[in-house]
């Protein structure tokens, strides 16, 4: 064979055009149904709600709500901290923070299946044979002794690359990518909405404690105007002038009254060690800082309500439902895509030899590229199950988003009605505590001058030491009403999660 035979021979081959052109067709149409993704697209919801809400009132108007911040329109400088520090260090905020990196993460690993992977692999093999060993290849280790020394260990040293990349060619990989982004914002929207349960928590437990210090203040000093009022019965039981029945009344009344106390004291302390834990503190923690005692903090009336179509908006439990709705969705496709084949381009390259040196220079290198197609035949309707399974939880996540919007109108609703009859109420017994405490004071006088009996005292001091706890109780529910009505709307937390 002569040099020039030669050459011809090591000449690379190359495809004809023909092949070429058959090599870009199966590209082409490779890349036409990888654009294809079956399964159902999704489509966002419109519920029917009402063009307006059946619960107006005077204390309530149909204009834009204004849900920014809406605590601190209580004014309290103490509350707006309070808020603060929740929001901060609460523990379920910080479990709802973890939930969406771990969202986040979800998306990004969906996202890379869409790509290609590659992997390297390298290794060392030491092998040897005793003396009487023939030389030549050996079917249990790779590559071969040297001739003639068939007691010498000899070096294997091995490098590779191995690529593989699947074809969505029915849109798996895309449908889970598209899952999983509706996960992570469900994640984001139960972020806000853990938020706006937190403050509504947060601002409901500090009005409480409030109305419980203005009780054991009202409990206390009743208690001592009642202790005076025994002193001065049993005075004057002494003196002859009255009954030791007044006395004993008087006492009995004044001890009632003291028993009362530490039910009050014990509430308001759980309260506090309540909106203690909230704010993810020790249930000690605030008790020096709410020692002060403050009033009841008043809401400012009327509340703008806006139309029930802003609360689907505003609402994050009903946005969280909506895109959970989406992400259901996306795993119908997922599951359909599995019934179709898989085509999977995989190729390898490989090089070993005896030196470490020899990998780059004189090594024997191999490599394989090629397609690969997996093609379910029979698997016992597995799959077809799994599409009726993802189908069925579909459905479930759209009953679960109409719940949702359900549950947010009743909110709106019960949260109206209830701020607009507690206001209501509050006017009657401030009227009727204004009433109770005049008569209180005329039967004080009168019994104090002879020109009454005991019995018209006990009966008026009953009756205005009740329509006052009546009515700081009343003030307490209003401003519960305007907190669980702003709540309901869908006012929460604004500010920027440190995820």
């Amino acid at each position: 064979m002569n040099a020039n035979s030669r050459t011809i021979m090591n000449r690379p081959k190359r495809f004809p055009f023909p092949h070429r052109q058959s090599a870009l067709l199966i590209l082409g149409a490779c890349a036409l149904l990888a654009g294809c993704a079956v399964g159902p697209d999704y489509r966002a919801p419109h519920p029917d709600v009402p063009a307006q809400w059946s619960a107006q009132s005077l204390r309530t108007t149909d204009a834009q709500p204004d849900l920014h911040q809406w605590w601190r329109r209580l004014n309290d400088p103490l509350l707006d901290e309070l808020v603060d520090e929740a929001t901060r260090g609460n523990l379920d905020v910080a479990t709802a923070t973890a939930r969406i990196r771990e969202a986040r993460a979800t998306v990004r690993e969906a996202g890379g299946a869409l790509y290609p992977s590659l992997n390297g692999s390298g290794s060392l093999t030491r092998a040897g044979a005793g003396p009487n060993a023939i030389a030549g290849p050996s079917p249990s280790m790779p590559g071969a002794l040297p001739s003639g020394s068939p007691g010498s260990p000899v070096n294997l040293f091995q490098a590779g690359f191995d690529a593989s990349w699947e074809i969505d060619l029915f849109g798996a990989n895309r449908r889970a990518l598209e899952a999983a982004r509706g996960g992570l914002d469900a994640a984001q929207w139960d972020l806000r909405s853990t938020q706006l349960s937190l403050i509504g928590d947060v601002t409901t437990r500090y009005v409480e404690a409030r109305g419980y210090q203005a009780r054991l203040a009202l409990a206390r000093a009743t208690a001592d105007s009642q202790q005076e009022t025994a002193r001065l019965t049993r005075v004057r039981y002494e003196a002859g002038a009255n009954s030791g029945l007044d006395a004993a009344n008087a006492s009995g009344e004044a001890q009632a009254t003291l028993a009362s106390i530490p039910a009050l004291e014990a509430a308001y302390a759980q309260t506090v060690y309540s909106l203690s834990v909230l704010t993810g503190q020790t249930p000690g923690a605030l008790v020096a800082r709410m020692q002060q005692a403050h009033d009841v903090p008043a809401p400012p009336l009327p509340v703008a309500m806006g139309v029930p179509a802003d609360v689907l908006l505003a609402r994050p439990d009903v946005r969280a439902a909506e895109r959970r709705y989406a992400q259901s969705t996306a795993h119908v496709g997922v599951a359909q895509a599995a019934r179709y084949p898989r085509v999977t381009l995989t190729g390898a390259l490989g090089t070993s030899g005896t030196q470490f040196g020899d990998l780059a220079h004189h090594s024997s290198i191999g490599w394989s590229i090629g397609p690969s197609v997996t093609i379910p035949l029979f698997d016992g309707g597995r799959l077809k199950a799994a599409v009726e399974i993802a189908d069925a939880q579909r459905d479930q996540s759209f009953v679960a988003y109409r719940a949702a919007v359900l549950t947010a109108l009743q909110d709106v609703e019960n949260a109206s009605v209830a701020l607009a009859r507690e206001t209501e109420s509050v006017q009657s017994l401030q009227r009727s505590a204004d009433a109770y405490g005049q008569a209180a004071s005329m039967a004080k006088s009168l019994y104090r001058s002879g020109s009454t009996g005991f019995l018209e005292l006990l009966v008026a001091d009953r009756a205005q030491f009740a329509a006052q706890d009546a009515l700081i109780q009343s003030r307490v529910r209003v401003t519960t009403d305007y907190i669980a009505l702003n709540k309901a709307l869908g006012g929460g937390w604004d500010g920027a999660p440190q995820i």
